[in-house]
């Protein structure tokens, strides 16, 4: 996704995935409590997976632009909910990995910094990784 009034590009986590992980926890607490009967192992590990589903959502909440780009270079998300600069002289290269698994076709943008290796999927983006990975390479050819 593009901003039509700048030079910034912006990928970040479809609003629906956020939503549906914290639906999904809730879920698995209910399922874990009407399921547990007599058993006090049940409710504590759907509560765990209720958990982390719910920190996953989260993580989407407080930092969903996962990669932007700009004159500049481009910003990665890391961490929790941290970021990463890396100007486009520390870019190596700027690739779609496509595997085929059980007729199942999965692309993955892959940004090689040298030291560092950033993958994205297609729900991290909200695009196809081949879309972005054009961008990123037009963005990069004219910074320099």
């Amino acid at each position: 996704m593009q901003s039509q009034s700048s030079p910034v590009h912006q990928w970040r986590v479809p609003v629906i995935l956020p939503v549906a992980k914290l639906i999904g926890a809730v879920v698995v607490v209910g399922l874990g409590l009407l399921l547990a009967g007599d058993d006090r192992v049940q409710p504590v590990l759907a509560g765990l997976a209720a958990a982390a589903l719910a920190g996953w959502g989260l993580r989407d909440l407080v930092a969903p632009v996962r990669l932007a780009a700009d004159r500049d270079g481009i910003t990665v998300a890391q961490g929790f909910a941290g970021h990463r600069r890396l100007p486009w002289q520390e870019i190596e290269a700027i690739t779609v990995d496509r595997r085929t698994r059980r007729g199942l076709t999965a692309e993955t943008l892959e940004i090689d910094a040298g030291e560092s290796l950033h993958l994205f999927g297609r729900y991290d983006l909200n695009a196809p990784p081949a879309e972005v990975a054009e961008a990123l390479r037009a963005a990069q050819a004219a910074a320099r």
